[in-house]
């Protein structure tokens, strides 16, 4: 059996990142393809789940990134529940999601532009929220 190097030197701060994020360690799995089986979505992705971890393992980011799978993902945590390995696939579809979306610098929300966009029935929850996310 050939290994393969996990994380390619390229992308491996992003990569990390994404396992950071997700809190997942993607190395763990074992290819089953238990989760793109049980998969309801998996019609509309180029890409099947199973298939973005094994790209991922290989640091092969950008073809994950570029793919339509990522935003197919309706994270119903099908994928997850089935994972013999316990690998929560739905985070780390979310988690390389955001790894796009702060690529392309949108994901920023300034505490002094808060004011504007909220209004008085936004529950604070909601707005504490809206910071620890977009202002990283």
């Amino acid at each position: 059996m050939k290994r393969v190097k996990m994380f390619s030197n390229n992308k491996s701060k992003e990569l990390n990142q994404i396992s950071q994020m997700s809190g997942q360690r993607i190395q763990d799995c074992i290819q089953c393809g238990k989760c793109s089986a049980s998969c309801p979505a998996s019609e509309g992705m180029d890409i099947l789940p199973h298939k973005v971890i094994r790209l991922l393992q290989t640091g092969q980011l950008d073809r994950v990134t570029e793919s339509k799978t990522i935003w197919s993902c309706a994270s119903c945590f099908t994928c997850s529940e089935r994972c013999p390995r316990g690998i929560d696939i739905a985070k780390v579809l979310e988690a390389v999601r955001l790894t796009v979306i702060r690529r392309t610098g949108e994901s920023r929300l300034m505490a002094d532009d808060i004011f504007e966009k909220i209004d008085d029935e936004m529950p604070q929850q909601a707005i504490v929220s809206a910071l620890r996310k977009y202002n990283k």
